[in-house]
């Protein structure tokens, strides 16, 4: 009986064994998560005016996600910062260009978001290049100082867009407001084309060098672009310290000598809804076609680069976004 109990036991034990084996097995050979189905995600990239930097450079992204990822896409012609920031709150948009003081005033709710709730599901995916305040104006207007403005008629830039933003930071720091000039609330392209008509003494061009558009202002007409320096300058940085001193070299745009001015760093952002396994698979697939991104414009190929994703960056990561930096050695 002794013995039986034990051939019993035995078989037990065995039928134990061959039943966990069994299960291993079964879950070895679980399927594992479908892959992601890019077709079936569409991509918005919203970017700016067709006369601008964004745009050729919002497109490059665009076409990098269609053409290369294999993601369903659309660039967007938008009025910039601003728009582009309530495009993806209101997620009319999953990519945007923006600038970053206009993305840090949604975030933190000040400036031209005073008085709103904090847009805290704001996401960055990465850094682009800097923009420069241009200040642009023509040797006939006689303005040659940041204080010539006064009285002027000025294209400070459309409303509530990130060029009028930084117009209206310019002159709080040269202790100036609107009231002291008469403002004209036109894009950039379009207070160009007034300034060729008479109609416009200056105009705020904030984006990349050289712009196109201040380019072809110079076939025509002798162009001018007035210095952020001094005071107005220190007086900036000290309430914005996301501004950064830089020089516009001398010939840009037929200038004799480089022209000292204020920077800001344009980000890419996203939504803080998009799926980490999206926004991951963007964000490797992009910097794996950088290329095609740097080719849109000279200011992407001198600075859209994996070393310069994170410079200037005002909010926090998608997550997505923050494991491929990781995997890249950006981020530990």
């Amino acid at each position: 009986m002794k013995r039986f109990s034990t051939i019993a036991m035995a078989i037990l034990m065995v039928a134990a064994i061959l039943s966990l084996g069994s299960c291993a097995k079964k879950e070895a050979e679980a399927p594992k998560p479908a892959a992601l189905d890019k077709s079936s995600v569409f991509i918005t990239v919203a970017s700016g005016p067709t006369s601008g930097i964004y745009y050729p450079i919002g497109g490059g992204f665009g076409s990098v996600l269609a053409n290369d990822l294999g993601f369903r896409s659309s660039v967007q012609s938008t009025g910039a910062s601003v728009e582009n920031i309530n495009l993806i709150l209101n997620k009319k948009a999953e990519l945007a260009i923006v600038m970053s003081d206009a993305v840090l005033q949604a975030y933190d709710s000040f400036g031209a978001f005073e008085g709103q709730e904090p847009k805290k599901d704001l996401r960055g995916l990465m850094s682009l290049y800097p923009n420069y305040v241009q200040l642009v104006t023509t040797e006939a207007s006689g303005i040659k100082t940041f204080k010539d403005l006064k009285g002027k008629r000025v294209g400070v830039g459309a409303p509530n867009s990130g060029v009028e933003v930084n117009a209206r930071l310019m002159f709080e720091a040269h202790g100036m407001t609107y009231d002291d000039i008469r403002p004209d609330y036109l894009n950039y392209g379009e207070a160009i084309d007034q300034m060729r008509n008479g109609m416009v003494d200056a105009a705020f061009v904030t984006s990349g060098i050289p712009n196109s558009t201040v380019m072809d202002l110079g076939t025509t007409n002798k162009v001018r672009i007035i210095p952020i320096e001094g005071e107005g300058m220190a007086a900036l940085q000290k309430k914005y310290p996301f501004f950064t001193a830089a020089v516009i070299p001398a010939g840009t745009y037929g200038n004799e000598a480089d022209v000292n001015t204020a920077t800001i760093m344009n980000i890419m952002i996203v939504g803080k809804e998009l799926s980490d396994e999206v926004v991951y698979e963007m964000t490797k697939g992009i910097f794996a076609n950088i290329s095609k991104i740097q080719d849109t414009h000279s200011a992407a190929k001198k600075n859209v680069s994996l070393q310069n994703a994170l410079n200037g960056m005002v909010v926090p990561l998608h997550p997505g976004a923050e494991k491929y930096f990781k995997e890249a050695g950006l981020l530990k």
